[in-house]
């Protein structure tokens, strides 16, 4: 008995001594962003300015507003002129650039704070996460009480996910009861979407519908192969994500262009969704097989380590193996991303509502730099440069009401801004290389955004990584 107790015991101060490495080890990573802590960035709390000698893209009409002035106060757009007196205030000379709305990435996982600032330093100025977890409601809080310079942060809960779909990232639904008690608990817990995922049955889909109009939440779904497609179009799903599952679900893997057209339509007739393509995410399948050193390349170096590691490499090691195996897969894959070309433009031309997504922050999609990628594939697709820069601005502000305030450039709305040396319009490409960012209507200018690159690419917090993973299995579970 004396044996076990000491036994019992050193097993105890064992578990004390790892939850106490645990916390040095996430203090001392939360202690290296605090270079976006808020009062570091704006000590003399200058969100209030004049901007002067401005060209605005006000993205609420195709045109380009010349020389205008924009009063911003505590961080709100309160006017915009030609001769605006504020006596007092700062006065920002925009040297006749331009000024565009803020970025919006409709699509992404994030998995530590300096992907905050990597997001920044691309010009993207709110995100929508969308695999929830604990960390993430510490990180909304700390953003929503302005402790951070961040990107807005809005985040879905847990996936949702039917009985059959396996994996350590799924919250697997056994029953329609558990369904609507989970997404009480979301509610409750301050996540502010839904998001569904695979294996959803009709009974389980159903009960998460029901109950997302009773909590008043939107649902952001990736689709479920149990239901038919055109169930993704009740009125309380905001968003189907994907263009590759357009091909996998109702096309059944066939690039067949009539059965794209009943897609188009049965999209044209629920103008209350919007589409997340997520075009990257499909076409980095085809840049994993082209590309033997892409995990070396510049780009990859600001991935999360624990994920450059782990799934950055498995999917590289799957895909390759499939490529000695089936030497075919490329052409195939490279067909199937120009179909997604093809039901992009389809989906333009009947009206639907595009949003900017990238699926960044898994296997080899880099936060922020992805959205410029995903935007030059929309050109490619055959959008027009206005048309592009809506996905990612004033067309991901209409999909859910927390968004409204951004996305364009317009008297009442949120000071979330770039400033740029040229017309956008003109060339797109613009849009990776900000002179200034504004969040929150605190500037950032270009020395501060690149130290928030270089802060990226160097971090070393692969261990604080999967303890915060670590912790979504344990509590989310």
């Amino acid at each position: 008995m004396k044996i076990l107790k000491i036994i019992l015991k050193g097993i105890l101060v064992l578990i004390g001594l790892l939850l106490l490495a645990a916390i040095v080890i996430l203090g001392v990573d939360s202690l290296q962003t605090n270079y976006l802590k808020t009062k570091e960035l704006n000590k003399e709390n200058k969100n209030s300015y004049l901007i002067a000698n401005a060209n605005v893209l006000p993205m609420t009409r195709d045109t380009v507003l010349r020389n205008k002035m924009v009063l911003v106060r505590e961080g709100r757009i309160v006017s915009i002129g030609n001769d605006i007196q504020a006596p007092g205030i700062e006065i920002i000379d925009a040297k006749n650039g331009f000024l565009v709305p803020g970025l919006i990435d409709m699509h992404v996982h994030v998995w530590d704070r300096y992907e905050l600032g990597l997001y920044l330093s691309n010009g993207v100025t709110s995100v929508r996460n969308v695999w929830g977890m604990p960390m993430h409601l510490r990180l909304k809080e700390d953003i929503e009480n302005r402790e951070l310079v961040s990107p807005q942060f809005l985040t879905t809960g847990p996936k949702l996910t039917g009985p059959e779909f396996i994996g350590d990232d799924n919250l697997n639904l056994t029953s329609p009861g558990e369904a609507r008690e989970k997404i009480k608990e979301y509610k409750e817990r301050g996540y502010d979407y839904i998001k569904t995922y695979y294996g959803l049955t009709p009974e389980l889909f159903d009960a998460i519908l029901e109950e997302a109009v009773r909590q008043d939440m939107d649902i952001v779904a990736h689709p479920s192969q149990k239901v038919p497609y055109a169930y993704h179009f009740n009125p309380q799903i905001a968003s189907i994500e994907h263009a590759e599952d357009i091909v996998q679900q109702p096309l059944e893997y066939q690039l067949d262009t009539l059965k794209l057209q009943e897609v188009v339509a049965d999209f044209s007739n629920a103008p209350h969704t919007s589409f997340c393509p997520t075009l990257m995410a499909f076409y980095n399948i085809y840049t994993l097989l082209q590309e033997e050193d892409v995990l070396s390349s510049k780009p990859v170096e600001l991935m999360n380590p624990s994920i450059r590691m782990i799934d950055s490499k498995a999917q590289f090691e799957r895909w390759q193996s499939t490529k000695k195996e089936d030497p075919g897969v490329v052409e195939r894959i490279r067909d199937q991303h120009d179909f997604h070309l093809l039901a992009l433009k389809k989906l333009h031309e009947a009206g639907v509502n595009l949003v900017c997504g990238t699926d960044s922050g898994i296997g080899i999609t880099v936060p922020g730099v992805s959205l410029h990628q995903e935007l030059a594939l929309y050109r490619e697709a055959g959008l027009s440069n206005y048309e592009t820069l809506k996905t990612a601005t004033i067309n991901a502000s209409r999909v859910h009401q927390k968004l409204n305030a951004v996305g364009s450039i317009e008297e009442g709305k949120v000071a979330n801004l770039l400033l740029l040396d040229a017309n956008p319009m003109e060339d797109l490409s613009l849009l990776r290389d900000p002179a200034a960012v504004f969040v929150n209507g605190i500037k950032l200018d270009r020395e501060t955004l690149d130290l928030f690159e270089d802060k990226a690419r160097n971090r070393k917090n692969l261990v604080a990584s999967i303890l915060r993973y670590a912790e979504n299995l344990i509590v989310e579970k």
